[in-house]
Formats: C-alpha cells, structure tokens, sequence
C-alpha cells in the first residue's frame, strides 16, 4: 500500500491535499523552540511545545502560549532541509488575521 501512496502523493504545494498531508505529516512533533523574524533578525518567541491539528486548524504552541493559529487550507507549510524543523507562513487567527512566517524547530530523538 506504502508503494501506490507514493504515487498518489500530491506536489503541488498550493493544493490543499498538499497542505493536508503536510500538516498531518508534521501534527503531533515536540517542538524545542520557535523563531519569528523581526527587524532583519530571527527571535525565539517560544519553548517546548507542540503542533496539533484542531478543527481544521494548524494550532503551534510554547511557551504555556499558543503562537500561532491558521486554517490548513489557507497555510503554506514545508519542512526544513535538515528536516530539523518545520516553516508556517499564513494568516494569524490567534493574533489578528495578519500574515506571519515562524520557524518551529522539533525536538532531537535520537531513534
């Protein structure tokens, strides 16, 4: 089944099946910290915390504090190069509706 999956696979990352998958792939990580950057400068603006899924929502919280909030269909989501880490870049809900882009970076399991 795993090899037909592979097939079925959407790469159009402006689909929201791509979105769907993303967001389910990176749903459930430990997060150890978030950058924000503001000012030419990346800022951690959160600790150990997570990313869930709610309602169809894509909720990253730290810090005792939810970051950041978006409607997976309208979140732009892919995973760092070193796979070290996820970028969100959508509307705000929690803070607004303004558009913001965080970096969540998972917490190291050695498997």
């Amino acid at each position: 089944m795993g090899f037909l999956k592979r097939f079925t696979k959407s790469k159009n990352p402006d689909s929201k099946k791509f979105r769907r998958e993303m967001a389910l792939a990176v749903s459930g990580q430990h997060i150890r910290y978030v950058t924000e950057k503001r000012n030419g400068v990346d800022e951690v603006i959160g600790r150990n915390g997570g990313l869930n899924i709610r309602n169809d929502e894509m909720i990253l919280y730290a810090s005792a504090d939810v970051l950041f909030r978006c409607k997976i269909d309208e979140l732009q989501i892919w995973e760092l190069l070193s796979k070290d880490g996820v970028v969100l870049t959508g509307p705000d809900d929690e803070h607004g509706g303004t558009i913001r882009t965080v970096i969540a970076y998972y917490v190291y399991y050695r498997k």
